[in-house]
């Protein structure tokens, strides 16, 4: 891993531990100013506006405990990378007390921004089987 891509790779762990915290402040400190968040089954939020208003919604209705694995980061170009992450822990929902399983993949696509790496874009869907009923 070269300097780059082991400092994407720190850009990952203090984005997981803003997660853990219900830190909107923190996650968003890790965006680019026209980054975009695009949680699965829902609408992108793009630009930090919408992001801090997608993040906020986020911590007001769930509470994470994640842990971030980490399958593969390149330095496409010299202010681009990217990150493949998968991500397993639990859920609580506020409005009900209860708490699942949480598991997903994702993608990050890394911008330098002012000399640090910020996520330019975040996208991510379920590993968990699908349960229709």
């Amino acid at each position: 891993m070269n300097i780059a891509e082991a400092a994407v790779a720190d850009a990952l762990v203090r984005y997981e531990r803003a997660l853990n915290a219900s830190d909107v402040d923190a996650a968003l400190d890790l965006y680019a100013p026209d980054g975009a968040f695009m949680p699965q089954n829902s609408p992108s939020s793009v630009g930090m506006d919408e992001v801090r208003k997608a993040y906020e919604l986020v911590f007001k209705t769930i509470t994470l405990r994640v842990q971030f694995s980490v399958a593969e980061v390149h330095q496409l170009a010299p202010d681009w990378a990217f990150a493949r992450t998968n991500s397993s822990g639990t859920t609580t929902v506020h409005a009900t007390g209860v708490t699942s399983s949480e598991a997903n993949q994702e993608l990050f696509i890394f911008h330098r921004v002012g000399g640090n790496w910020k996520i330019a874009r975040y996208c991510f869907s379920t590993t968990l089987p699908r349960h229709d009923g």
